[in-house]
């Protein structure tokens, strides 16, 4: 499994979500969408928005899927947490 959040410096939820995850010891990679332009064009992109926290979970089965905002219910779907 691959997680990429994308996020700013100043985002509150961006920093609840890293902290969720974190508890419960999940491996992640963090984009700055505020530090990097082609990091913003690739979270438009990707998300059609420029809003953060902005996750992207591959699955090992190769499934992608998308979570936009802190969705601690989503989130702990999807990684079964």
């Amino acid at each position: 499994m691959n997680i990429v959040i994308y996020s700013t410096a100043s985002c509150g939820f961006c920093k609840m979500l890293k902290k969720h995850l974190d508890d419960h010891q999940i491996n992640y990679t963090e984009k700055f969408a505020d530090k990097d332009e082609k990091t913003a064009m690739e979270l438009y992109e990707k998300s059609k928005q420029f809003a953060v926290p902005f996750t992207e979970i591959t699955l090992d089965n190769g499934n992608v899927e998308q979570v936009i905002g802190f969705d601690r219910e989503k989130i702990n779907r999807i990684l079964n947490i």
